[in-house]
């Protein structure tokens, strides 16, 4: 998978900004939109693809080097130093190769990481994208965050205390309902614009636009490798 800041073309972030623009123009929240490559660093694949290559590497080295019989005749002890030097080498470089294709493949880090885990690190990471913007920091308290993970295939809208008071969980769950709906028929980028311009809409009625406000934080696509 390639990182989102060399697919995401600067046509790309002119449609989220005039996106966002739009639905500001109506409401005095603050709309951000981010794309992250991954939330999480995921080590568990590389632990279980090693130890997998390892036991492969172990009996293959076990099939073409067996344990020699004791010859007919004799009681001399047979030496198996070479045989255990063989079976540990085996085992570290079948873990060693395991560890670097499971951190290398985008595949078989979805398929060894939990769904559990992957959906607490999308969670975990919008929230810090929330706090390290300063999403949380606005006058009113307005703030709204659309947040998409591409490794993961997840997405998450977290909003401030005035939006939450006045559109309620239920219609963020909606919205995030309506992204991942998007995202599974379209670019991620379209997928945020469509649902930029239905949280426009919606925070139109709760929370209007004042003629004296003030755009708080950029309207441009916060995008993380």
């Amino acid at each position: 998978m390639k990182l989102p800041s060399r697919t995401i073309t600067a046509e790309d972030r002119h449609r989220v900004n005039e996106a966002i623009a739009a639905a500001e123009s109506r409401t005095s929240a603050e709309v951000v939109a981010a794309v992250a490559g991954s939330s999480g660093r995921y080590d568990r694949p590389e632990d279980v693809v090693g130890l997998w290559l390892a036991l492969v590497l172990l009996a293959g080295v076990w099939f073409v080097w067996p344990t020699p019989a004791q010859e007919l005749g004799s009681w001399s002890e047979t030496s198996h130093g070479w045989q255990l030097a063989a079976f540990a080498a085996a085992v570290v470089v079948g873990f060693v190769l395991g560890a670097v294709l499971g951190s290398k493949s985008w595949t078989l880090r979805r398929l060894f990481t939990p769904r559990v885990q992957m959906q607490e690190e999308v969670f975990a990471r919008a929230r810090q994208t929330f706090f390290d913007q300063r999403i949380h920091r606005t006058a009113g308290g307005s703030g709204l965050l659309i947040y998409v993970s591409l490794f993961e295939r997840m997405a998450a809208i977290i909003a401030d205390q005035s939006v939450l008071e006045k559109l309620g969980q239920p219609a963020l769950d909606e919205l995030c309902r309506q992204l991942t709906a998007e995202l599974r028929k379209q670019s991620p980028i379209g997928a945020i614009c469509d649902v930029a311009r239905t949280a426009g809409d919606r925070l139109a009625a709760v929370l209007p636009r004042a003629t004296d406000d003030v755009n708080e934080l950029d309207d441009g696509l916060i995008v993380i490798d």
